[in-house]
């Protein structure tokens, strides 16, 4: 529709050095963490130019080479819309086309820092227990070749080749909404190194570094009719735009590879990053509030019909529920983050939420459930199991995600699941026959649920489930209250 404008093109005579290696170069990292990272340079200097590497497709390169990497990010707000360009990414490789020009770049020793943005799918691990998953096809691949598939084992196999040479690790800084993320990475990365060889796994261990993150941001995927209206308003083609929210936040632990000193990492103080000793309780704080609202919201709201996050919140039924999600069964499943107010920060995701601006759709944030439940849901179920707490709403929302993915929705719909376990749900749940063998089967899928925690909750399920199917999803929440 816009092939005639002129695209977008870079405003900065000089780029600096990349100083960062980014892996899954998403919307996400594009709309928060690039940003940061410009800022901090333009306040305080360095060179943390980034290359960005897409894992297995060539799309993000194929439409931010011919704009110079250059992009633009439109703050979407409730009052209007503001818009920036981001100049800070390099280049950008792919992958799946040349495996050894990503070592490469990751074995460059100006390279100091490599994040990460590759979803929970992405690491190769197991949900329930945060291990290696050893017999993932990706994993067993990388086993037999030096030229690697999964993130992980890029991260491994740069870092044997920086030993190598006598170069020191790089900060391994992932961007995901994982549990103690850092550590989670540092447990993957060293169990495939072991497995190399042991004398690489101590030394990655004794001088590498990988710091927990929380980091927030609400950013929905950009659609064509996006790219056509900011086309309109600029009078340039910009074919990478990022949507975002105006909140952003990012916590860190400033832990940072002792071998660079202080130009270990960019002036993130600078730029309102908040930089900590350990991330832990605002990762509860935020994978638990805003993470498992969100998707207790996209699972429920999808099956009532309601496209995006902002109508589903509109609602009343729903925007009772999650104020009582939060106030009854989450808030009282963590220790807050020192000096923050949490029915504050509660009021807050509630706008958030209903800011019409943002449409965040409830099929978007539904995706790879399996891969979410464990630490966005279930960790917050098994706490309140053991406390004692009722959790009625948490429990349906759980039920909402097993009518889910069984891939018809309550009027008889397919549903276009996308999730890693997508088939194997499937046929789970349409190989049961009631309602309670349904339960049953998927509480049993190890990837997702621990047996102790399955068993407590079967019953509560069942009966949640029935009253879904029976009486739809505006009814059930309403008698929740």
């Amino acid at each position: 529709m816009h092939a005639d404008l002129p695209r977008l093109s870079r405003e900065a005579p000089t780029m600096p050095k990349a100083g960062i290696v980014h892996l899954g170069l998403g919307a996400f990292f594009r709309a928060h963490g690039a940003i940061y990272i410009e800022e901090a340079m333009k306040a305080s200097g360095g060179d943390w130019g980034i290359i960005g590497v897409s894992l297995q497709s060539p799309r993000m390169r194929d439409q931010l080479a011919p704009q110079a990497f250059v992009y633009t990010a439109q703050e979407l707000g409730p009052e209007g819309e503001t818009l920036r360009k981001v100049e800070v990414i390099r280049d950008v490789l792919v992958a799946r086309e040349d495996p050894d020009a990503v070592l490469q770049a990751l074995a460059n020793p100006d390279v100091r820092i490599v994040t990460l943005t590759v979803t929970e799918k992405g690491y190769c691990h197991d949900p329930a227990t945060g291990a290696l998953n050893t017999s993932h096809p990706d994993i067993r691949s990388d086993l037999e070749d030096e030229l690697p598939v999964s993130a992980p084992v890029y991260l491994v196999r740069a870092l044997q080749r920086r030993k190598a040479a006598g170069v020191p690790p790089f900060t391994v800084l992932t961007c995901d909404n994982l549990p103690d993320n850092g550590r989670l990475v540092k447990g993957i990365v060293l169990a495939f190194a072991k497995l190399l060889d042991p004398e690489l796994a101590a030394w990655i261990e004794d001088e590498g570094r990988f710091p927990a993150t929380m980091v927030d941001r609400i950013v929905p995927a950009t659609k064509p009719e996006d790219i056509d209206a900011l086309a309109s308003s600029t009078g340039q083609l910009d074919l990478a735009p990022v949507l975002h929210e105006p909140f952003r936040q990012w916590v860190v632990e400033d832990d940072f590879v002792p071998a660079y000193g202080a130009a270990a990492r960019p002036d993130f103080g600078a730029v309102g990053v908040e930089l900590v000793e350990n991330v832990t309780a605002h990762e509860h704080m935020k994978l638990r509030m805003l993470n498992g609202a969100h998707s207790s919201l996209a699972y429920l709201g999808y099956l009532a019909g309601h496209e995006t996050i902002a109508d589903t919140v509109a609602d009343p039924v729903f925007a009772t529920y999650v104020k009582g999600l939060w106030r009854n069964e989450i808030l009282p499943s963590f220790k807050a983050p020192d000096g923050v107010d949490m029915e504050a920060y509660a009021d807050a995701l509630f706008g958030r939420f209903a800011n019409p601006a943002i449409r965040h759709r409830t099929w978007q944030i539904a995706m790879d459930g399996s891969q979410k439940l464990p630490q966005r849901l279930l960790g917050t179920l098994c706490d309140n199991v053991a406390s004692g707490r009722s959790c009625a709403r948490l429990v349906t929302a759980v039920a909402a995600w097993m009518i889910y993915v069984g891939g018809t929705d309550l009027n008889g719909k397919d549903i276009d699941v996308q999730d890693l376990l997508a088939a194997r749900f499937k046929s789970l749940s349409s190989s049961a026959g009631t309602s309670a063998e349904k339960v049953s089967a998927l509480l049993g899928v190890a990837d997702v649920f621990d047996a102790e925690l399955a068993e407590q909750l079967q019953t509560h399920l069942v009966g949640a489930y029935d009253r879904l199917v029976a009486q739809g999803v505006r009814q059930t929440l309403g008698e929740i209250g």
